[in-house]
């Protein structure tokens, strides 16, 4: 088989070596042509360990894409070939080309760097992003403080010591830490790790006999990053660990930046002890984000997707704001529904109206089926033809009643979950093959009739989302 995927193994490795190029034959088989042709063979195989690989990718959309919609899928494939593998990490090609020309040898020559290492660990492969970096962070009233105090720190190390982030999910904090460990690793030696890696490092040490490692090697840092640290709730033995591991750093003059989806005195089941040493640093509240925020991340965004696909129909202005309005959960949901988005126009190629959106973003807006019924419809639809409900839906079969009959068939199908059958009996008992007609009419309308095409998005705003004037 001719495949695109390149392959690159650091061949000082003991182990199994997967065959790449099977993996690649049932993910084109399991996935289809398609879908393997525009996203999965930009990945190229960097690493393949004992228990994870290492892939990179071209860009961040394209690993969040593909994380987000088939990484479960190729994981599984994986492990039909090699057991052994948990788990698959991404990095990002161009930055990985530009640190590492000899990429056959990057991480034999991890020692080097300023990055920390464990021989023949999980951390073996440092899980600094550079995509996520201060250059590329936007900054609103809700992120400032918590963006002007990473940037004091990376210029006087251990001035604010803890530095401890807190905010809720998807609302940068990851971002800001990356950031963080990006720019000090230039001078000092790095450890940026997650709550749960490093209790996972933990009882790997125990069962191994190798605490003393485990002690030498975090506590040996220049400047210390965990992040979501209320993973150690409950967990005594590890707390106890790790409060002895901060307080040699801070005896040692490291720097410590943790993050949290909550501030110190909010932690449950945290030693008291640990709670008090986060308070006594710098704690900074990321607050929740707001309609502007959401958008200038919004239209960066789709400046990073153009640079991928520079022929891609841009969203309107007005789609923009209208995600920017309504996902407000958290920043990671607006982006994750502006990726919906790019997935019809690149399906369509056409952006989506703001009516379609509702549509493609229903569970996100939080629009039950139940609101939209098959009746609600055909009051809409004769209301907005200016004609009685009894006429559109009797027998005759006046012009003037038959495109707006046939519009709320076609609506019936498109916005609920109703069978042919049942929509057909709500039109005083037509068949289905009259909904099977009316459909394909109007879709050959809309076509061809942009007049027409107005009228039925006019018509959805009117039925989906009664607030449309607020945009």
């Amino acid at each position: 088989m001719t495949n695109k995927f390149t392959s690159e193994r650091n061949f000082s490795s003991n182990q199994e070596i997967l065959n790449w190029d099977n993996v690649c034959e049932d993910i084109k088989n399991k996935l289809g042509k398609d879908i393997f042709n525009s996203w999965i063979q930009k990945l190229k195989l960097v690493e393949d360990l004992e228990h994870y690989l290492v892939l990179s990718s071209p860009t961040r959309f394209i690993r969040d894409w593909i994380t987000s919609r088939y990484l479960d899928e190729i994981l599984n494939i994986v492990q039909k070939h090699k057991k052994s593998v948990n788990r698959i990490d991404f990095v990002i090609q161009d930055s990985f080309n530009s640190k590492e020309p000899n990429k056959k040898n990057i991480f034999n020559n991890q020692k080097n760097s300023n990055i920390t290492f464990i021989e023949d660990s999980l951390l073996n492969f440092s899980r600094l992003d550079e995509s996520k970096n201060f250059s590329n962070f936007i900054v609103g009233n809700s992120n400032n403080l918590a963006y002007q105090a990473c940037n004091k720190v990376c210029e006087k190390i251990s001035h604010y010591n803890p530095l401890y982030l807190y905010g809720g999910i998807g609302m940068g904090k990851t971002h800001l830490l990356n950031a963080i460990g990006l720019k000090m690793r230039e001078k000092y030696k790095v450890m940026f790790i997650s709550a749960e890696r490093f209790m996972y490092q933990f009882v790997k040490s125990i069962k191994t006999n190798q605490m003393v490692k485990f002690k030498d090697f975090f506590r040996k840092s220049d400047v210390f990053i965990i992040d979501d640290i209320q993973f150690v709730s409950g967990k005594e033995t590890m707390q106890e660990e790790f409060f002895h591991t901060f307080n040699a750093l801070i005896e040692n003059g490291s720097q410590i930046v943790i993050s949290s989806d909550r501030p110190p005195n909010k932690l449950v089941k945290i030693q008291e002890r640990i709670r008090s040493r986060f308070s006594g640093g710098l704690v900074v509240n990321i607050e929740d984000s707001n309609f502007d925020l959401r958008l200038d991340i919004l239209k960066s965004k789709m400046n990073e997707i153009k640079i991928t696909f520079p022929d891609i129909k841009e969203p309107s202005e007005e789609l923009l704001k209208f995600l920017s309005l309504k996902i407000k959960q958290s920043i990671r949901e607006t982006i994750g529904a502006l990726n919906r988005i790019i997935s019809f126009t690149k399906i369509y190629n056409k952006s989506p109206t703001v009516a379609e959106s509702k549509i493609i973003l229903r569970d996100l807006l939080n629009f039950s089926e139940n609101t939209v019924t098959i009746e609600n419809i055909q009051k809409t639809v004769s209301q907005f033809y200016k004609i009685s409900l009894s006429e559109m839906l009797s027998k005759r079969r006046s012009r003037y009643l038959v495109r707006p009959r046939q519009i709320s068939m076609y609506l019936s199908k498109n916005l609920t979950t109703k069978s042919l059958p049942d929509i057909g009996r709500e039109f005083q008992g037509r068949d289905h093959t009259t909904v099977i007609h009316s459909v394909k009419i109007i879709d050959k309308l809309i076509k061809n009739s942009e007049e027409t095409s107005k009228e039925i998005q006019k018509i959805k705003n009117k039925i989906l989302y009664k607030e449309s004037n607020e945009i």
